[in-house]
């Protein structure tokens, strides 16, 4: 009998489908309340045996061989689940994020379906298999569940334009990702007869300059980014966050693209590591997350529509996580999983609070929406808070995880980009909750930029606005700003981050647990998960910035309101940023091949120098 530890990884895939089937065979005739009841139960549920699992993981890696077809010497058949302290802590991240979206959806929506509950389930599914499987095919498997949900998701409101235009978009996109990922496994199976992660970092480790897995690894990696939403590969993801309800934006920015830098980080290290120039590795993150973090910051600065504005933000932080992964060591990828949780929590925090405002005043944008929420002290004192957090305030966690990222690499232009990145986007957050539930500044002109969308018509999920915000959306949101506190103090949890990444960086850790059952890793090299004297003093100094720059933004456009002349290079640098972001499919399209080939030629480069 197979001891109940060894069960979990499993049973976290089939609880969501099994919600999800019940949904679906009864939800004709369940009352909503019962709906909302499976739904949200299931995904409680869930979340208790990620936190079970996380806490069995302490012992080490927890391995799951379906129907019992453990490796024997010479072979391996069967699909393997490996769950080590970093998936563990991914899959428990994505129960609660599910839990806390469809709680608030409790009173979100009115003409709630069962499908709705159903597709989030399934898309929890989708993500927790790709966080937990150990077999490269199962990841591509996993990540077509996910994208196939996601994009019933984002175009839920079918009977809207630009629904279906932003599920096109995120449809096509998504699946040519797909198509180069499963390309890049078929070589690789060709190649070696593998598919196991383990396995095929075993027998890819003779094959050091290969053209062959290189292509691979280009293809696969370039899957992984598409869903990551790093530049070049990111058009489609501002487009899904503004058509798609706020609790579902809640796992797209929290979960979903950050588990693209996830599923790179651990195909690299389980498989290619030991065969691929780490130079040329190191130059190609480093690439990506600067571009990806400049270009999210300066676009986020640009919005006014809010679900866009938070939707650029974590592209922004998408660049800061591969920052974190092109140290290339134990303390690199502890920053980044920090900060990935911490985000989450907050990012999603702030998701919730701009359905709630939508939910009460019909609209998301930020000029429109100047000073009507006044009298919502609560949700305005939340939204502030939130974006404090977003641009670093200790000691929440994603002002540690931003300490921590500083500290892996020493280099001051890179811890300057941290804090300024950090400071625009957490400044256009503020700037955001200062206008619209405190009325500072002056209304803005409404002239507009004919690439540009603002979401003043936006049709909220309810038919008639909230006089008050329900409890269950408030609990939503409380739950998870305490996450992001709990992720910033000295816990078990964040002690244990740095072990868990020291073993994650060890492949020969994880072919151990998986092909061996040795399961104990490698702590002894772990980082020390801590606040510091200069992590404090720059989360402070972000957090100033931050405030600095939501002033200064309000100011600038009081100027503008008042007559001043636009001062043209900027007002032209806008429009050929929004009109680079098109909608246009098939503009994404050619922007990803452009960046398959700059993956390509970034890590080549390492064979040459």
């Amino acid at each position: 009998m197979v001891p109940f530890d060894q069960a979990l990884p499993a049973l976290l895939i089939a609880l969501p489908v099994a919600g999800s089937c019940v949904l679906l065979a009864f939800g004709r005739i369940l009352p909503r309340l019962l709906i909302d009841v499976i739904g949200t139960g299931t995904a409680l549920a869930g979340t208790i045996l990620a936190g079970w699992l996380l806490y069995a993981t302490g012992a080490g890696t927890v391995v799951s061989w379906s129907g019992g077809w453990e490796p024997r010497p010479g072979s391996t058949v069967g699909i393997v689940l490996v769950a080590d302290r970093l998936g563990a802590a991914m899959a428990l991240l994505i129960a609660l994020l599910t839990t806390t979206a469809l709680l608030f959806g409790w009173r979100y929506f009115d003409n709630l379906h069962a499908h709705y509950p159903a597709l989030v389930l399934l898309f929890a599914t989708g993500m927790t298999g790709f966080a937990l499987t150990g077999d490269i095919f199962d990841m591509f498997v996993f990540f077509e569940l996910m994208g196939v949900a996601a994009y019933a998701l984002t175009g839920l409101k079918i009977e809207e334009p630009e629904s279906v235009q932003a599920g096109l978009n995120f449809g096509v996109i998504n699946s040519l990702g797909a198509y180069l990922c499963l390309f890049g496994i078929g070589l690789l199976y060709a190649r070696t007869g593998q598919l196991g992660l383990a396995q095929l970092g075993i027998a890819v480790e003779a094959r050091s300059g290969d053209a062959v897995v290189l292509a691979a690894f280009v293809l696969i990696a370039t899957g992984w980014l598409v869903k990551a939403a790093a530049v070049p590969f990111h058009f489609w993801l501002a487009d899904a966050h503004a058509v798609a309800p706020s609790p579902v934006c809640v796992l797209f920015s929290g979960v979903m693209a950050p588990l693209g830098v996830y599923g790179l980080a651990r195909v690299y290290w389980t498989v290619f590591d030991t065969v691929l120039p780490a130079p040329g590795v190191r130059r190609m993150l480093l690439v990506l997350g600067i571009f990806t973090a400049v270009l999210g910051a300066v676009m986020c600065v640009l919005q006014r529509h809010i679900k866009r504005l938070l939707a650029y933000s974590t592209i922004a932080h998408i660049g800061l996580f591969l920052l974190g992964l092109a140290a290339l060591s134990p303390l690199g990828v502890a920053a980044s999983a920090l900060y990935l949780g911490g985000h989450a929590a907050v990012k999603g925090a702030l998701f919730l609070l701009t359905g709630v405002l939508l939910s009460r005043y019909r609209s998301v944008d930020e000029f429109s929406l100047h000073g009507r929420a006044r009298g919502q002290r609560s949700i305005g004192v939340l939204f502030v808070l939130s974006a404090l957090i977003l641009a670093g305030l200790p000691p929440f966690g994603a002002g540690l995880g931003k300490a921590l990222l500083e500290e892996s690499d020493a280099s001051i232009l890179l811890v300057t980009l941290v804090i300024v990145v950090s400071a625009l986007t957490g400044g256009a957050a503020l700037r955001a909750g200062l206008r619209v539930c405190f009325g500072v500044g002056e209304v803005p002109e409404r002239k507009l930029d004919p690439e540009e969308t603002t979401g003043e018509h936006e049709i909220p999920d309810v038919a008639a606005p909230r006089d008050r915000t329900p409890i269950t959306m408030m609990a939503a949101v409380l739950a998870l700003l305490l996450v992001a506190l709990l992720l910033g103090l000295p816990t078990g949890l964040t002690r244990a981050i740095g072990p868990a990444a020291a073993t994650f960086v060890d492949p020969e850790a994880y072919r151990a647990a998986a092909l061996l059952g040795n399961t104990t890793g490698h702590p002894d090299a772990a980082p020390r998960i801590e606040w510091t004297g200069a992590g404090l003093a720059f989360g402070l100094l972000s957090t100033v910035l931050a405030v600095l720059m939501a002033v200064a933004t309000l100011h600038f456009e009081t100027l503008r309101t008042r007559g001043r002349p636009p001062i043209r290079p900027i007002t032209a640098a806008e429009t050929a940023l929004h009109r680079l972001h098109s909608g246009h499919v098939g503009d994404y399209a050619a922007w990803l091949v452009f960046g398959a080939a700059v993956v390509a030629g970034l890590v080549a480069t390492g064979w040459l120098y």
